[in-house]
């Protein structure tokens, strides 16, 4: 499942040459739309739930649906870095929220 894609949070990092999330898409995914200057997945069937372009976003403007295999339709999950560390935003089926915040191992 590609991620999805907030366009009212969406600035496509207006003044980059490439955005955060196309730089970070190991799969070459993720592209801007020149027409609209938004993000969007180009191959929906290629991407791997990796969450490489939403850990890097900027202005939190994507998002994993999580496959229905896993759990089932409305459910999320949404990291958030910060500076030392990553919280996990989940909304289980019934959109029961919870919140999870952990340090980074890398500091």
């Amino acid at each position: 499942m590609p991620p999805l894609v907030n366009a009212s949070r969406c600035t496509g990092c207006a003044g980059k040459e490439e955005s955060f999330c196309e730089r970070a898409c190991p799969g070459d995914l993720m592209a801007v739309s020149p027409q609209s200057g938004k993000a969007f997945c180009r191959a929906a069937n290629e991407c791997w739930d990796c969450m490489s372009c939403i850990k890097v976003c900027p202005s939190g403007a994507l998002e994993l649906r999580i496959p229905y295999q896993i759990s089932y339709f409305g459910a999320r999950l949404r990291p958030i870095l910060g500076r030392n560390s990553i919280t996990w935003k989940c909304r289980d089926i019934n959109g029961v929220e919870s919140t999870y915040s952990y340090r980074n191992r890398t500091n």
